[in-house]
């Protein structure tokens, strides 16, 4: 397995830029707020699942052979090999090559998991981007705001993971965590064995490292785990060797949940791992930014190695901004 370093640290802005950057973060966070508050009550019944079709052809056993045995080590699926980085103006790096996304028939299904006392109407935005582009099999999860345990949150989205590879007919998915969402897939994948079933993880804001941040901690047991030091959280420093999902997570400097905000990052020597930083929006923007979801929708189109899907792979490199 192959660990892109992390990016450098950010350096430090000159104080009114920075304030200047922060106003508007926080202006887009209130909006965004509202957007969702008005959204919130329709997202709160489970959605339907009609059948899918099975694909076209057999499905891969996920790549590493009937046994499980791994075929070959994966490397961060990043355009040229160089870690995606996010900018918040919308403005996209000029791209040497395109990358011709997989085929819609073989993509794997793509769960989309929400944050702490939300629900799947966080992702409406995401949702209707992955669509436009191609992806036709999505899964929207709810998970209970009455949750007490990150462990238990993550048996059941193992088994929901399990349906849904039994409905569509795949062999593997991709998952999508905002927030509390990302640390859930991410304990799912390393813990309970789940790099058997998911392909690539991509999480936006997610305390990989814990956040100091934790309103509700004496309250809410949950959210006691997302804090740094937890058992979940060490638990999920301890060896990984061979664990097969790759992973993209999504960081913004203006991310005032996460602190420090590189809490953010995936920082795990056994994980085949990409750090995306995103700066001029914050925490709950992270899923509905049209550059970031520009961004998701590359990264979970790159294929894997040895995949023999219509794909193909370009260079690219760049910064996106979100101001």
């Amino acid at each position: 397995m192959k660990l892109l370093p992390l990016l450098p640290p950010l350096p430090r802005l000159p104080g009114p830029r920075m304030s200047s950057a922060l106003l508007g973060a926080t202006a887009l966070e209130l909006a965004v707020l509202v957007g969702h508050l008005i959204a919130y009550p329709f997202g709160l019944t489970p959605e339907r699942r009609p059948p899918h079709p099975r694909p076209t052809r057999p499905a891969d056993p996920d790549t590493h052979g009937p046994d499980g045995g791994e075929t070959a080590p994966r490397t961060p699926t990043t355009r040229g090999g160089a870690p995606l980085a996010t900018t918040a103006r919308g403005e996209a790096a000029p791209h040497a090559a395109t990358s011709l996304p997989l085929a819609a028939d073989f993509a794997p299904p793509v769960v989309l998991l929400h944050g702490f006392i939300d629900n799947r109407s966080a992702f409406v935005v995401l949702r209707r981007s992955l669509t436009r582009h191609g992806h036709r099999h999505l899964e929207s999860l709810n998970y209970s705001p009455l949750t007490r345990d990150i462990r238990a949150a993550a048996e059941l989205l193992g088994l929901h993971v399990e349906e849904i590879c039994a409905r569509t007919g795949h062999s593997r998915v991709d998952i999508v965590g905002h927030s509390l969402g990302g640390l859930i897939a991410r304990y799912y994948v390393q813990r309970l064995g789940g790099d058997r079933r998911v392909r690539t993880l991509v999480t936006l804001g997610t305390p990989h490292g814990g956040t100091a941040v934790a309103p509700g901690a004496g309250i809410h047991p949950i959210v006691r785990q997302m804090r740094g030091g937890s058992s979940v959280i060490e638990e999920l420093r301890t060896p990984a060797a061979g664990c097969r999902t790759r992973f993209v997570s999504f960081w913004s400097e203006l991310d005032q949940v996460m602190v420090p905000v590189e809490t953010a990052c995936v920082d795990h020597p056994d994980l085949d791992a990409v750090n995306v930083r995103v700066t001029g929006i914050g925490h709950l923007a992270l899923p509905v930014h049209p550059t970031v979801t520009a961004a998701i929708r590359e990264a979970l189109d790159a294929p894997e190695a040895g995949e023999d899907t219509a794909t193909a792979t370009g260079s690219s490199t760049g910064a996106t901004s979100a101001a």
